[in-house]
């Protein structure tokens, strides 16, 4: 081949002239779509990796344990009564009596609160809907509770 014939020879990522008609183009290579501001445009860089999930224990999770914790402590004295652990810790009677209320659920619905995690800030159970639960007062009825959600 001559030298005017690889001069004609388009590189990756030009356009190359298409046999579809005037105004067509077709490029070869790799276009990533990426956001600027609120629109979006074409790169050939790559994106970066996603981030990894972050996962931490629930919410609910971390409450049931601070409600064994809690309850050890006034059975081994520390605390006089649930009024007296309210006053020391700066809570109200009434957050105390909730804490120590998830103590009533069914001990294998209690490891699999305290399995839960968090994936990346999304709780999957709140304590309200736990609670709900809780209220169930036969165990049987907290696991027919825990399954309808």
């Amino acid at each position: 081949m001559n030298d005017a014939a690889l001069d004609t020879q388009p590189d990756a990522g030009e356009a190359v002239p298409s046999p579809a008609g005037a105004g067509t183009r077709i490029f070869k290579g790799s276009l990533f779509r990426v956001r600027e501001g609120r629109a979006w445009a074409f790169t050939e860089e790559p994106p970066p990796p996603p981030p990894t999930e972050v996962r931490r224990p629930a919410r609910v999770a971390q409450v049931l344990a601070r409600a064994h914790h809690l309850q050890a402590a006034i059975d081994r004295g520390d605390y006089a009564d649930r009024a007296d652990a309210a006053r020391q810790l700066g809570f109200t009677r009434a957050r105390i009596t909730q804490i120590l209320d998830l103590l009533q659920l069914a001990p294998d619905l209690q490891e699999r609160v305290l399995d839960l995690e968090a994936v990346d800030g999304v709780e999957p159970l709140s304590e309200r809907g736990l609670r709900r639960v809780v209220q169930q007062e036969r165990w049987d009825d907290q696991r027919d509770a825990w399954t309808w959600g």
